[in-house]
């Protein structure tokens, strides 16, 4: 049995008719890969529905990378393969700028999926900005000079070109889900931090930005493990009208719902969780943890807590 491999398979739509010929007619194997389904999605290309499968590659997780993994290099410069060849500072910031503009230059201007680049920048380093909080698009609209529809298809291209993904709201009703506003979070820490010009900024324990790059960081990790293990994981948010927060909840298929709080303290205390443990009564059918940078593993009331690599293993990752 013969494979063929084919890359940056998006940028001639027509091959697919082909490699659909090959597949009805010959043993031919094809590996197809693409940093871009837009094209394909909204171009009338053949998706080969019914005849290949769909896998996405992320950068690496923490358990690929193994005994080299550091979560501070992790916060700072993310998990692309190609930051691991680089060993100083200057260097690893200036991979991450490059990366960014050459996804602008080649995936969005090549591919012709917008036709001015310059709002579209505008959006990236707001949408940076904005990076896991929930979405405003009027606001982001004004900021960037564009309408709200132009926002809401910026979004879009991010998810289509894999940048990204949205967090949707949690609810029981999905009319009412659908009607809140997601949020959004980068496909990677330092492609985030490249978007948003922050990549000379060291980020310190303890401190704000340390723990919204943490959080970002962990729901990429599930992200990437649930999408690999196939397991048809929702991941959603839920944040009241008094501003109570769960950052994310799990819906797993055949177990209880995970209601996840996420913090970068070396040491949970019940203070810790007072929003979770307020909330998660309400939720039917459904269990409470924290992963944390905290080494000890406890029970708070009725929140799990766990070192957050181990917490991954108790969600079922």
């Amino acid at each position: 049995m013969e494979w063929v491999i084919i890359d940056e398979i998006q940028k001639i739509p027509k091959l697919l008719d082909l490699v659909h010929q090959q597949i009805e007619s010959s043993r031919l194997k094809f590996a197809l890969s693409g940093s871009s389904a837009r094209k394909l999605k909204y171009g009338g290309a053949n998706l080969l529905a019914g005849r290949a499968f769909v896998r996405r590659l992320f950068p690496l997780t923490a358990r690929e990378i193994g005994e080299k993994f550091s979560l501070e290099l992790a916060l700072s410069y993310g998990t692309l393969p190609g930051i691991f060849a680089i060993d100083n500072h200057e260097d690893k910031c200036s991979f991450l700028r490059a990366y960014a503009h050459t996804y602008l230059r080649e995936e969005i201007l090549q591919e012709q999926i917008i036709r001015r680049l310059e709002p579209f920048r505008r959006f990236l380093y707001v949408a940076a900005q904005m990076n896991g909080r929930i979405i405003n698009y009027s606001k982001i609209a004004r900021e960037i000079g564009a309408s709200t529809p132009t926002v809401q298809t910026y979004f879009e291209i991010l998810e289509d070109t894999l940048i990204g993904f949205l967090l949707e709201p949690f609810h029981e009703s999905i009319r009412k889900r659908q009607a809140g506003n997601p949020r959004f979070y980068f496909f990677d820490t330092g492609v985030q931090r490249a978007l948003e010009n922050t990549l000379t900024v060291e980020l310190k324990p303890q401190t704000y930005a340390y723990g919204y790059a943490f959080e970002h960081f962990l729901i990429n990790e599930i992200w990437r493990l649930q999408s690999y293990a196939q397991k048809d994981y929702q991941l959603s948010y839920l944040r009241t009208q008094s501003g109570v927060e769960i950052d994310l909840i799990i819906s797993r298929p055949g177990l209880k719902r995970a209601l996840v709080e996420i913090k970068s303290t070396e040491r949970v205390t019940e203070d810790d969780l007072r929003g979770l443990n307020s909330l998660g009564k309400d939720i039917a059918n459904s269990e409470s943890f924290c992963l944390s940078l905290d080494p000890i593993a406890k029970k708070i009331d009725n929140v799990h807590c766990f070192p957050w690599q181990q917490g991954l293993q108790e969600l079922g990752l």
